[in-house]
């Protein structure tokens, strides 16, 4: 949830997330993103204490510019998670994913999976049916990231490949980032069957 937004932050049994997961409920409330949503957004993001955290103007690009690629979770007024996406220019058959942040009172319900599964599932229509590659940049410690899209391979049976891309150099000049390797899932050639 959003500071200042108005709507107080929802809490979550165990059994409520298990029932939220069992019958995928949050399906209803996934969406494009739109200009009103860029600034609930970046504070999402910034919610998560773990993400890199861009610009208001950035969001607002991802939510106009990128809203075809971008999916958001909004229920009753409380933004709960995001997913940040692009066509790399030269690779239009490549859904590059930026970001994903769930917010606490989301997290454990499997509200990222449904929201990665919908979006391909959106570009894959959008590309008439066109199979597509997902990727993205994964440091080797961070282990959530790591399961998030293994899982999301294993769900589509598909192959997740590893190679070096972005090296800690690139990324800091003083060296303390870590190397981020590109992992490739796919080609996802048929949509998720429940």
């Amino acid at each position: 949830m959003s500071r200042g937004a108005g709507i107080a932050s929802r809490t979550w049994t165990a059994a409520a997330k298990s029932t939220v997961v069992r019958s995928n409920s949050w399906a209803r409330f996934l969406r494009r993103p739109s200009d009103r949503d860029a600034i609930a957004m970046h504070r999402l993001v910034a919610d998560t204490r773990v993400l890199d955290v861009n610009s208001t103007y950035t969001y607002l690009l991802m939510a106009t510019d990128f809203a075809d690629t971008t999916i958001v979770a909004d229920r009753d007024g409380e933004l709960c998670g995001l997913i940040t996406a692009y066509h790399p220019p030269v690779r239009p058959e490549v859904l590059f994913v930026w970001q994903v942040a769930v917010a606490e009172s989301a997290r454990g319900t499997g509200l990222a999976g449904v929201m990665l599964d919908t979006l391909v599932d959106r570009v894959r229509r959008d590309r008439h049916g066109h199979p597509v590659t997902v990727e993205a940049t994964v440091s080797p410690d961070n282990t959530a990231s790591r399961a998030f899209f293994g899982a999301f391979a294993k769900r589509h049976g598909v192959l997740l490949v590893e190679q070096p891309h972005f090296t800690s150099a690139q990324l800091d000049s003083d060296g303390n980032h870590e190397d981020e390797p590109l992992l490739r899932i796919g080609p996802i050639a048929t949509p998720m069957v429940d």
